[in-house]
């Protein structure tokens, strides 16, 4: 019974006691309870008091632009000590909330929390968005820079600038956003602060005298950074007496609440209760509460203009399709008075994998299970897919590799999932001869060498442009691994004496095939990849297929390139053939692009000694018996069935 005791005061004495003694046990529980529960309301009474006392202007929305690991959590953290919103020592990382992201140290969702700031006697109400900082993520930042009026441009003292925080820079900067210069990690041994602020400089015409120096770990200097953004960053324009408009900024799921909603108020004010109307679906909602992020769900009575905070509906949205990030809410009967928003574009899959169960009696597990990620992450796309060897499974759209990996490990943390993964494709274009152009995401339905001639007028494959930045020392290297990978040299800047930016478009096919970390290893961990997509462009591609005693196995096919076609073949018969059984007669394996045979293993079949029993013997006597057992195989062969067990798939698929 989920009562507030403070509910219960108003009891008569006998039912009052009756209940205590029932649920809490006895009554110094109850009167402990009743404090707890008047000290809980009048906390959250004073928060909701002093933010009504803060006008528009002292508002300030910001979020942190920064590269992979260069301390945008932990500097969350420090900002959210100073503000008093968390306690200081404790868990570290509140931001990050899934259990993927405390474990690789990154951020996968962009999160919020509102802080009470008091500057120079003056209470002001910032609001902070920690944002991933890895490309495949790029959707979350540009949602994240939707909400917000300033940004901190942090950057690692012993790094410099990354090649992710160039292409944040340039996202931040094209939406208008006003920077304030951060350099972080200044204890360490290997920190050159003056370096790092030359770079930003020349990279991104800010002013070093702008720059705040700190140490999030340490906490160091870390004061100096809210009066800077009070003083640098924008208040949000907005007017709370006109009508309700606000911009759906992301969305999550819960159990009990359906999806809950994180806003920016615009205009006007929301309060439990108002009937809202989208712009995007036409739906109506009634709303069920209202709060801000403290960093945790804190019900407040109303949000308004300028503000960022959560909403969910009561009764409940159900489905995560119907909250478009980017749509515009408004009150039901305001419709004409309000213009909506132009939305964000929602990202496009640009690497596929196939997914199956281990053992296909976890289907309808897994199906739930990656239902549920789903909800929370829209930028998958998810169809159903059958092969006739690992049986029914799925096809899954991701932004990039990190992204698929990061599901991959959330399948398996949080719902216990055991599944094979195949390895990423991406997607093809094909032009036929009538005009009809067709996107193909899976690569058993890529037309055959054959049909080519007949019906294709030609074939593309999709580029992007990468940025790498990269210590000099090892630019040989690394443009032997771009030419290696089919890339073309579209620029080459030393940026500092010792930092080059090499610029390259790479087909995406060879990107997603480990190219990370063939990068990381060329250069002992020193070279940063940033990358955006470039557009198809033509090519020479065509379908491997594994053979198994020349039957394809459709869940290993892929679309290569010419030039790898023979190289990949070999590595694959030469794998599969470890993890095949020997049989009753002979298996061939066999690797082909079109009708033609790239590669070739032969696993021999099990023999009975039919000679053992001669000894001394004529050799006509010999060839008799070897004869005779070969037109029995012959029969054998025209009956038996090739018969693979689901592990060699399984295990040849395994990275």
């Amino acid at each position: 019974m989920q009562r507030c005791p403070l509910q219960l005061l108003r009891l008569p004495s006998s039912i009052r006691s009756q209940y205590a003694s029932r649920f809490l046990g006895s009554s110094r529980t109850f009167t402990t309870s009743v404090t707890r529960c008047a000290q809980a309301s009048k906390v959250v009474s004073e928060l909701e008091r002093r933010i009504k006392a803060i006008p528009i202007e002292r508002f300030r929305n910001f979020c942190i632009v920064a590269h992979v690991d260069h301390g945008k959590s932990t500097l969350s953290d420090r900002l959210l000590e100073i503000t008093g919103t968390i306690e200081p020592g404790g868990n570290k990382q509140i931001l990050d909330k899934l259990d993927v992201e405390r474990e690789r140290g990154i951020t996968v969702k962009a999160q919020t929390c509102s802080m009470i700031y008091n500057h120079n006697g003056e209470d002001y109400l910032l609001h902070l968005v920690d944002t991933p900082g890895h490309v495949d993520f790029r959707a979350e930042v540009s949602r994240s820079y939707a909400s917000c009026g300033g940004a901190l441009l942090l950057v690692d003292a012993s790094q410099g600038v990354q090649a992710q925080t160039v292409a944040n820079f340039y996202l931040a900067f094209s939406q208008g956003l006003v920077l304030v210069p951060v350099i972080n990690k200044i204890d360490l041994p290997s920190a050159d602060a003056p370096r790092a602020l030359e770079q930003m400089q020349t990279a991104f015409e800010l002013e070093p005298e702008n720059a705040v120096l700190v140490s999030a770990k340490t906490g160091l200097n870390v004061e100096a950074i809210l009066p800077n953004v009070i003083k640098q960053v924008p208040h949000p324009v907005g007017d709370y007496t006109k009508p309700l408009r606000l911009l759906l900024v992301d969305s999550w799921y819960d159990n009990y609440k359906g999806v809950i909603l994180l806003v920016r108020i615009f205009d006007g004010q929301v309060r439990a209760g108002d009937h809202l109307v989208s712009f995007a679906t036409g739906k109506k909602y009634y709303v069920g509460e209202v709060g801000i992020m403290y960093p945790d769900q804190t019900p407040q009575s109303s949000l308004r203009a300028g503000q960022v905070g959560y909403i969910y509906f009561n009764p409940g949205m159900k489905k995560s399709q119907e909250a478009l990030s980017g749509d515009t809410y408004t009150t039901v009967g305001s419709e004409h008075l309000v213009e909506p928003y132009p939305g964000f574009e929602e990202p496009k899959s640009m690497v596929f994998v196939a997914a199956f169960p281990v053992d296909q009696s976890d289907h309808g597990h897994l199906e739930d299970s990656i239902n549920q990620i789903v909800l929370n992450d829209r930028s998958v796309t998810l169809q159903k897919e059958s092969s006739e060897a690992l049986g029914a499974g799925w096809r899954l759209g991701f932004l990039g590799t990190l992204h698929c990996s990061v599901f991959e490990d959330r399948l398996r943390q949080e719902h216990g999932a055991t599944i094979i993964i195949t390895p990423p494709t991406v997607p093809f274009k094909v032009i036929y001869k009538d005009g009809r152009e067709e996107i193909i995401q899976n690569p058993a339905d890529f037309p055959d060498t054959d049909a080519q001639g007949q019906r294709v007028m030609e074939l593309q494959e999709p580029y992007v442009s990468a940025t790498i930045t990269l210590p000099e020392e090892y630019l040989g290297k690394v443009i032997e691994l771009c030419e290696a990978n089919r890339g073309e040299q579209k620029e080459l800047n030393f940026f500092t004496a010792t930092q080059v930016i090499l610029k390259y478009d790479i087909p995406l096919a060879q990107l997603v095939d480990d190219f990370f970390g063939k990068l990381k290893g060329a250069t002992k961990g020193y070279a940063s990849l940033d990358y955006e997509d470039a557009g198809f462009r033509r090519s020479s591609i065509v379908k491997l297929q594994l053979l198994v005693n020349k039957v394809p196995v459709d869940a290993v096919a892929r679309v290569v390139h010419v030039s790898q076609v023979e190289k990949i073949g070999r590595q694959w018969v030469t794998k599969f053939k470890e993890h095949v059984d020997r049989q009753m007669f002979e298996v061939v394996i066999q690797a082909a692009a079109g009708k033609r045979i790239v590669a070739r293993e032969t696993i021999k079949p099990f023999r009975k000694d039919v000679l053992a029993k001669l000894h001394a013997s004529d050799i006509g006597r010999r060839r008799k018996l070897l004869d005779k057992q070969k037109e029995g195989r012959k029969k054998l062969k025209a009956v038996g069935n090739i018969a693979i067990e689901h592990t060699a798939f399984q295990k040849f698929l395994a990275k």
